[in-house]
């Protein structure tokens, strides 16, 4: 049905997670779907009174209209880069699709996990950076930590691996 699908794509804002943005955007989204950015920013101290307010449960659900300006974005202490935003403001224009963006803060392994429920998401594509399987197990893999520890039984994970 079109319009129900809510698309997740996990993103940091890197060459990466764009190229997994331009795959949803290509082989998964409808017209009338709901594309939702997840964004993690590192647990921290913050004085803005919204990062405060939300560093629990997410913050609220942006508009594009809103995380294309880079003064409200500043706020939320998130940078979009302009391919990031061409990329979106496009597939919302030519396929008529809702473009959100959702902010956690905190480790991404556990709050990419927590937005597939609490959104909640009809799929997650999460890409990687390639690391080889020695430098994974050293230094860990949010994509792989979240393919396996996410629950979801309706939900499918896309993950693009890049080696």
């Amino acid at each position: 049905m079109e319009g129900d699908r809510r698309i997740g794509v996990a993103v940091d804002f890197s060459s990466c997670s764009r190229e997994a943005l331009k795959w949803a955007v290509d082989n998964i989204t409808r017209n009338g779907d709901h594309l939702i950015l997840v964004t993690i920013r590192p647990e921290g101290y913050y004085e803005e009174g919204e990062m405060q307010l939300w560093e629990t449960t997410g913050s609220p659900l942006i508009p594009l209209s809103e995380f294309s300006d880079p003064i409200l974005m500043k706020k939320y202490g998130v940078k979009p880069d302009p391919e990031t935003l061409d990329i979106v403001n496009t597939a919302a224009r030519q396929k008529e699709i809702v473009v959100l963006l959702k902010i956690y803060w905190g480790d991404a392994r556990e709050k990419i996990c927590e937005a597939i429920d609490h959104i909640p998401l009809s799929c997650l594509v999460i890409g990687n950076r390639g690391l080889g399987k020695l430098k994974r197990v050293i230094m860990g893999s949010v994509s792989n930590n979240v393919v396996n520890n996410a629950t979801c039984p309706d939900t499918e994970i896309y993950h693009s691996e890049n080696e």
